[in-house]
């Protein structure tokens, strides 16, 4: 397959020292040096993992294979009644539970919620001079916590230190999502919201934050969009909060106004933001009828899901009732919609090593390592932040006459795949002459790209001046290069 002529950058990692490079066509070739094209053929059959839609872990349909993630709520004084005790029992637990239908996790916790009482720990509930707020949500009598309180406050910054020295390199876990307020979705709509009071001090929130983005080295953590409240948040006033490596969740994802407030909530925190954080969200439940047509042929308000989840870049999206009013293989295929999709472009093997070009075509990242690999021999360059449209070539050191090609990363739960597609015949590309389509003319002396375009003569001996980017290529005899950005090799 050629590399779309669209393509973005390509990167190139070399892996190990091949024992014999050729840079002049007369040097002698050890044939067991030559790369060859391989044929491959494959083709993505399901959601992949961390990506899709979400159901909530007690979902009835939970053991679906058309999902690869279940949401869950987690309250605080689950793991803590005393303090300084930790008891993460009910979190592995959970994460047990949902890793054994082979998927992952995205958790929340959350301290408020309509019609019951605050998650706070007891032990700071009966501490001296707390006073929780008791008023009413949503028609329902709800506490809000007082985060006038100093130890509240250090303990949840305690609270996710602990929480990420246990579970940041854990796989059952693919995300986390923090906040304050109703849900932990960043405000507080309905009932008594006072900043400092019902919902914490934008001092604290920059600590809190500061904080996040120390501690967590690996997992991936997310707000919600409505952060952007300048009247409780901090981070209108404080572009370095916005600069951190957070991701993002839309709680009222394609609602009627998702073009007006929703999305000038997503642009404030930078449209780019994808590049580096998973965009996630849930369905919005404004009215029965967008959760009935949001997976429909024309989505919510004429908005096909497929369309809103490429424009922003979606990599999960929390669908719990979905099952509801679609079959599972709506909710596949909305799924394989989201996130990464990697495809396989070039393959080339020798006796000893082999060099793949992969190529994203999905609409965001993959957020964890992973590696392709060759008779299960890794890569060392990561896939990690593989942008739509991108591409990465490396060079693997396995190969020989039948080489099997594999995606691996240890984020993944045990039975679970990152797929790819493929097409290729394991014939050398044909590269044609855009004038005449025929093949190209004096091509013992110029380089081209799997697109066809001319990146050097003479075989790159002299530094190249052009602005071909690294990758695999070839002469129009068919033989390979690699290409470093100072030079083409040729193996």
């Amino acid at each position: 397959m050629f590399i779309p002529s669209n393509q973005r950058h390509n990167n190139v990692c070399i892996v190990t020292i091949i024992s014999i490079i050729v840079i002049y066509s007369f040097f002698p070739v050890n044939a067991s040096s030559v790369y060859k094209p391989v044929p491959l053929k494959s083709s993505i059959s399901q959601v992949q993992p961390m990506t899709g839609i979400v159901l909530w872990d007690d979902h009835e349909k939970n053991t679906t294979s058309a999902i690869q993630l279940e949401f869950s709520y987690m309250l605080y004084d689950q793991v803590v009644r005393e303090q300084g005790v930790y008891n993460w029992d009910v979190v592995d637990k959970k994460l047990d539970a949902i890793a054994s239908r082979k998927h992952q996790a995205v958790l929340r916790f959350r301290d408020t919620y309509p019609g019951y009482p605050t998650s706070i720990p007891e032990y700071i509930k009966k501490l001296d001079g707390y006073e929780e707020i008791d008023s009413t949500s949503e028609g329902e009598k709800t506490s809000f916590p007082d985060w006038r309180f100093q130890e509240l406050k250090r303990f949840i910054l305690e609270f996710y230190q602990k929480f990420a020295q246990r579970y940041d390199s854990d796989p059952r876990i693919a995300f986390i999502q923090v906040g304050f307020g109703l849900w932990a979705e960043y405000h507080i709509y309905d009932g008594p919201c006072i900043p400092g009071r019902t919902f914490p001090s934008k001092e604290f929130q920059t600590s809190f934050f500061r904080h996040l983005d120390t501690i967590f080295k690996i997992t991936h953590w997310s707000i919600s969009i409505d952060a952007a409240d300048n009247s409780l948040t901090p981070f209108a006033s404080d572009s370095t909060l916005r600069s951190m490596k957070f991701g993002l969740f839309d709680d009222s994802f394609m609602c009627e106004d998702h073009t007006g407030y929703n999305t000038s909530c997503w642009n404030f925190f930078d449209r780019n933001r994808f590049g580096h954080s998973p965009a996630g969200g849930e369905f919005n439940y404004y009215t029965d009828q967008d959760q009935r047509t949001v997976l429909g042929p024309n989505g919510s308000h004429g908005n096909p899901f497929e369309k809103e989840a490429e424009k922003f870049h979606i990599s999960y999206m929390i669908g719990s009732d979905q099952p509801s009013y679609h079959p599972m293989s709506r909710i596949q295929d909305a799924g394989i919609a989201c996130g990464y999709k990697f495809h396989i472009s070039a393959f080339y093997s020798n006796k000893d090593s082999s060099m793949v070009t992969v190529y994203n075509r999905g609409v965001a990242p993959v957020y964890y390592d992973a590696y392709v690999a060759i008779n299960g021999i890794r890569s060392a360059t990561s896939l990690k932040y593989l942008q739509p449209d991108s591409s990465i070539t490396c060079v693997i050191p396995s190969g020989g006459d039948v080489p099997i090609l594999s995606i691996k990363s240890d984020r993944l739960v045990e039975g679970q795949t990152i797929q790819f597609t493929a097409d290729l015949s394991g014939e050398t590309p044909v590269i044609k002459n855009k004038r005449n389509s025929g093949p190209v003319q004096n091509s013992a002396v110029a380089v081209f790209n799997l697109a066809g375009k001319r990146v050097c003569n003479n075989f790159c001996v002299k530094p190249l001046q052009s602005t071909a980017a690294p990758g695999i290529y070839v002469s129009g005899k068919s033989e390979v290069f690699l290409f470093n950005n100072s030079r083409g090799v040729r193996y």
